[in-house]
């Protein structure tokens, strides 16, 4: 096996770690790739040294050059096994940094294109009132709006039903919110983070808590972004795609495709979009969720 000279920016270089981050938050999908591949060259690295400090250390012939060049080796052999396909790590990470790359560019599209909007961020998460929601959502809900052929008014109500206008949503251990709008769960396809929260199902006609996986995201615009390719990417819900403002034929979709257990869900749905529609055409300033 021929080995190959380490990079200039290995991994072990805090410059040049910091510089590949900077350029993976430009969305780079080169600079990315190479982020992950220097992360997992770090952990195989550090894997490597795991397994040789479990075996007992020869006291008659070891010395501290020996262990000098064991490490490089180490290193050598660690950016040789990430490279290609490597350990399948880095190909996890690129779909983490990629999702979260694409998130803060919405978001800052998002504060380009409506200065006055206040962002849904951690910072002013969940946002005050029912207002204040609908206004932290519609940038994104318009373009999700525009991809699947759906009013964004009805998008909203859609993830206020879900969060009861974004107070309840999936949180992790230590509080932080999931921004899971849709009450969409993590199942086996799913690669990313995921929070345990307790939901009602509702089995033979009685409502059930039981805990469950949901997906988190980053932002809620990574949410809506999420949401809209789940719609748009499964067929049981091909019947939403394209219903415009009519929230009757937009609800009995998601219902009829299983999107939730509760058999008035379509009902509730139309109901909150109907509330939704009257505040938009007549706000109520100061009204609190």
């Amino acid at each position: 096996m021929s080995i190959a000279p380490v990079d200039n920016a290995f991994y072990a270089d805090p410059q040049g770690l910091a510089a590949l981050k900077r350029d993976a938050h430009a969305q780079a999908p080169e600079a990315i790739r190479k982020t992950a591949a220097q992360f997992e060259s770090l952990f195989t690295t550090m894997m490597l040294k795991s397994m040789r400090a479990a075996v007992p250390k020869d006291e008659l012939f070891g010395s501290d050059q020996q262990d000098f060049y064991q490490d490089m080796f180490d290193q050598q052999m660690a950016t040789q096994l990430s490279k290609g396909k490597g350990l399948g790590l880095a190909d996890m990470l690129v779909q983490q940094l990629m999702r979260g790359a694409t998130a803060d560019a919405a978001a800052a599209t998002d504060a380009a294109a409506t200065p006055g909007a206040a962002k849904p961020t951690a910072n002013n998460w969940p946002p005050a009132t029912r207002e204040d929601f609908v206004q932290a959502l519609m940038p994104a809900a318009k373009r999700a709006g525009e991809q699947l052929g759906i009013d964004p008014s009805n998008l909203i109500a859609h993830a206020a039903l879900e969060t009861g206008w974004g107070k309840n949503m999936p949180t992790a251990a230590d509080g932080s919110s999931s921004f899971n709008l849709f009450g969409i769960k993590a199942g086996r396809s799913w690669n990313g983070a995921a929070v345990t929260a307790v939901t009602s199902e509702v089995e033979d006609g009685k409502s059930v808590r039981t805990p469950a996986q949901f997906r988190a995201y980053s932002s809620p615009e990574a949410c809506m972004q999420d949401y809209a390719a789940l719609l748009s990417g499964n067929g049981r819900y091909a019947g939403a795609l394209g219903t415009g403002s009519d929230s009757a034929a937009f609800a009995g979709a998601l219902q009829r495709g299983g999107y939730a257990t509760d058999p008035d869900y379509a009902n509730k749905l139309v109901s909150v979009a109907r509330d939704l529609k009257f505040r938009l055409a007549a706000p109520i300033a100061g009204e609190t969720a």
